[in-house]
């Protein structure tokens, strides 16, 4: 699975991207037809403290799958919407074996 980290209006450091790419590679272990995953890490100018923005868009055959979450950190958003996504893949592949 390819994975393109998207960071407008700011840098990223190397060490976020690497996080992100690692616990978004680990969704193959769930779903396995994953194409591609856009990720898009945003910071919202606001005064509160959760302004940190994690989209993901997984690429799969049929349909594609978004997921926004927002937290504190990105590591934080990014750890939640990959259980959500992880929960979404492993409902789709109960209904794909439920169809065979």
């Amino acid at each position: 699975m390819k994975v393109n980290v998207q960071t407008p209006n700011f840098a990223a450091k190397d060490e976020l991207l690497v996080f992100v790419e690692k616990k978004l590679s680990k969704l193959e272990q769930f779903y396995s037809k994953i194409v591609f995953a856009d990720v898009f890490l945003k910071v919202q100018k606001t005064s509160e403290k959760e302004n940190k923005i994690v989209e993901v868009l997984l690429s799969i055959p049929g349909d594609d799958v978004m997921v926004k979450k927002e937290a504190r950190t990105f590591e934080e958003a990014t750890d939640e919407v990959v259980k959500i996504l992880e929960r979404q893949l492993k409902k789709r592949k109960q209904k794909e074996k439920a169809y065979l």
